[in-house]
């Protein structure tokens, strides 16, 4: 049995979008997710949200047994950093913080990303499972991350919003946000982010994995898809990365 906590607002951040978000993906040690699961999970939430930031979801990447991935959100720069500086210096991370990085071989792995558009943010639920709800939810989350030779904004997105998604949409996608890198200075250097890149970062759900698996072959076999890779491919430096994500027991995004 676990119980319902309402998620914490904290002032100034709306509650359902954040206009900066961390995409932050770590590389752990073999067999050791789980324990980092259930040590975040138990710890690293409402301490984290308590400071001004917003746990949008944590997740196993179904494809890499060693990863783990999440998501964390603030209402800008500025109050990113007021964040990340009451937390880091702050008397929970100091006390499990040895316990958390003994599982991680990398948590270099960062992308910092905004809003690719004013709706375009995650819409959060007002509560999350409580403590001691271990079993994943049966959603999948897709991340499907597009390498740009430019900025989003150059032309990509409208590219994605007038040519892509009218597709995406035919064939059954549920976009839940669209993200693209932020390319503020990183003023919190304890803490390394990807920079110099461009990504345009897609967020879809999807009921189960048999959801997800019919979506990809049937886009696989679109022929408007098709007639659209060429095109597509003049906007990358390299093939798409897509991930397959399984939230965590108290994930937000579920």
């Amino acid at each position: 049995m676990f119980t319902t906590v309402e998620t914490a607002h904290p002032a100034g951040l709306e509650p359902r979008q954040s206009p900066i978000t961390e995409l932050r993906r770590y590389r752990l040690h073999p067999g050791r997710r789980d324990e980092l699961i259930a040590l975040f999970d138990a710890e690293f939430i409402e301490t984290q949200e308590g400071c001004g930031m917003r746990v949008i979801g944590q997740f196993r990447d179904l494809d890499d047994p060693d990863a783990f991935v999440w998501l964390r959100g603030f209402s800008g720069m500025r109050e990113r950093h007021a964040a990340l500086t009451a937390f880091y210096d702050g008397p929970v991370w100091a006390r499990h913080r040895d316990a958390a990085n003994a599982t991680m071989l990398d948590s270099d792995d960062v992308l910092l990303l905004h809003l690719a558009s004013v709706s375009g943010g995650f819409r959060l639920p007002d509560a999350r499972p409580g403590h001691g709800c271990e079993e994943p939810p049966s959603a999948i989350y897709q991340a499907l991350t597009y390498r740009l030779k430019e900025p989003a904004e150059n032309a990509f997105h409208s590219f994605h919003r007038n040519e892509l998604e009218p597709i995406l949409d035919r064939i059954g996608d549920m976009r839940i946000a669209i993200l693209a890198s932020e390319p503020s200075e990183n003023t919190f250097s304890r803490l390394p982010v990807r920079l110099g890149e461009n990504v345009f970062v897609v967020f879809s759900r999807f009921a189960d994995l048999a959801a997800h698996a019919d979506f990809t072959r049937r886009l696989t076999n679109d022929i408007a898809w098709q007639g659209a890779q060429e095109v597509l491919e003049s906007y990358l430096i390299g093939e798409s990365i897509v991930a397959r994500l399984s939230p965590t027991g108290r994930s937000a995004l579920r």
